[in-house]
């Protein structure tokens, strides 16, 4: 595997250089959490108790499970092909340059979009804690920054990411702790006032409160021993990302009910003013923002290898495709990712196209899984029906959306297509002219 692995290497490589393996299992899995304990935990919890009531708890366990099947086929995939792009490379490799690019332009479509959100958010999480600072300029000052913190080399990055995690994962125990002996019963009955239909919606929304995970693929040239770190950071990611999710849900349901987090924008907020301890609510608060870093930070690496490995094909323009020889990055698609995250957070209003997120990332996983089911007997590292699992879970998921969101999404991939169409004719018609 290791041969086959080094020979995708080298003939995908561009002559600019290559990018450096600087994370170790540690910084992996600080990349994977950081990703996973962002908006997720913070908002999406309050959404999916609207939609099932207290029964989003077994939407969230449910999701973990389908996102435990996902992550193991990206696992394995991973440490066969452990280069940048992710499923984009998986799917073109083992299914069709096509689905690869369905794959890859759902990734920037729903990370881009998700990172313009992310950073609104941490400017109104910002803005609250600094009276008189403007919620705009805070959210377009944290993507310059982490721009630059990505500019300056993966391994950097990595460790500015682990301490923001941290800080995170500080803040959400304290919010468990202090908040386990006010969960309530009665709070937890009627369980699923609206059915089970709607706890299988809630369980696509919160699929996609777990899949940060997929950042870690989308590294995979720049992860030492790839073939044995990624699966493990994959899976490690996984258990910690379930036992927080789980256990800060049934806090925050136990102590004020389904009712009040889906009325809140800030439900975890509004569990934690109900515990007596004003401390924890401004901790919470402040881990909320971090969380925010953490997820943006995560997000322009994973794009900007995206787009990476995209250029090297030219399913985008061929300048994305540089890599900077002193600190092995690729400064162009870094630089591109953060103009149009900052660009994304000034403009606001993105409803239309957060609403096909959800949509976006499970299409991803489905070809995820399509592309593990067709890996050589030699390459599997765990059983096929994992594979298959995993993608009758996101079809599963997914017809379970509004039919909206299914068709706004459907809408993105045709633009992709159309783009896709219209770079490889013009690209064809350069290389026909005298």
């Amino acid at each position: 595997m290791r041969n086959h692995s080094q020979k995708i290497m080298s003939s995908s490589s561009h002559s600019a250089g290559r990018l450096r393996r600087d994370l170790g299992l540690v910084g992996a899995v600080g990349i994977g959490l950081g990703a996973v304990m962002g908006a997720g935990i913070f908002v999406v919890t309050g959404v999916a108790a609207g939609v099932a009531g207290p029964a989003f708890l077994v939407g969230l366990a449910v999701a973990g499970v389908a996102a435990a099947f996902n992550g193991l086929s990206s696992a394995q995939l991973a440490a066969n092909f452990p280069q940048s792009g992710g499923t984009y490379e998986y799917g073109r490799r083992l299914i069709h340059p096509l689905a690869g690019f369905a794959a890859g332009w759902m990734f920037l479509a729903g990370k881009l979009a998700a990172a313009g959100t992310v950073a609104i958010g941490f400017g109104h999480y910002a803005s609250a804690m600094v009276p008189g600072a403007s919620p705009v300029p805070m959210a377009v000052a944290a993507v310059v920054l982490l721009t630059l913190a990505n500019l300056f080399g993966v391994k950097r990055a990595g460790a500015l990411n682990l301490a923001i995690v941290l800080l995170t994962l500080g803040a959400l125990g304290c919010f468990v702790a202090g908040g386990w002996t006010q969960v309530d019963g009665a709070n937890f009955r009627p369980f699923a006032p609206h059915g089970w239909h709607a706890v299988a919606e809630s369980c696509a929304l919160l699929f996609f409160a777990y899949t940060g995970y997929a950042r870690l693929a989308t590294l995979g040239e720049e992860v030492r021993e790839p073939a044995r770190n990624i699966p493990r950071a994959i899976v490690l990611t996984l258990i910690l990302s379930f036992v927080v999710y789980l256990s800060v849900g049934m806090v925050a349901a136990g102590a004020v009910g389904a009712d009040a987090l889906a009325a809140s924008r800030a439900p975890l907020e509004t569990a934690a003013a109900t515990f007596g301890k004003p401390w924890i609510a401004r901790f919470l608060a402040a881990g909320a923002a971090t969380a925010m870093l953490g997820v943006l930070l995560s997000q322009i690496l994973g794009i900007s290898r995206m787009m990476l490995a995209m250029a090297r094909n030219g399913d985008l323009p061929r300048f994305l495709d540089r890599i900077d020889e002193t600190r092995s990055v690729p400064s162009r698609a870094i630089v591109l990712t953060g103009a149009i995250a900052a660009t994304l957070a000034i403009a606001g209003k993105l409803e239309a196209v957060i609403a096909a997120a959800a949509f976006t990332i499970l299409i991803y996983y489905a070809l995820t899984n399509l592309a593990a089911i067709r890996l050589a007997d030699s390459q599997r590292l765990y059983p096929q029906w994992i594979a298959w699992a995993g993608l009758l879970a996101c079809i599963a998921m997914a017809v379970s959306l509004q039919p909206r969101t299914i068709l706004a999404g459907t809408g993105l991939l045709a633009v992709g297509f159309a783009f896709r169409f219209r770079a490889h004719r013009l690209a064809s018609g350069r290389k026909d002219d005298p």
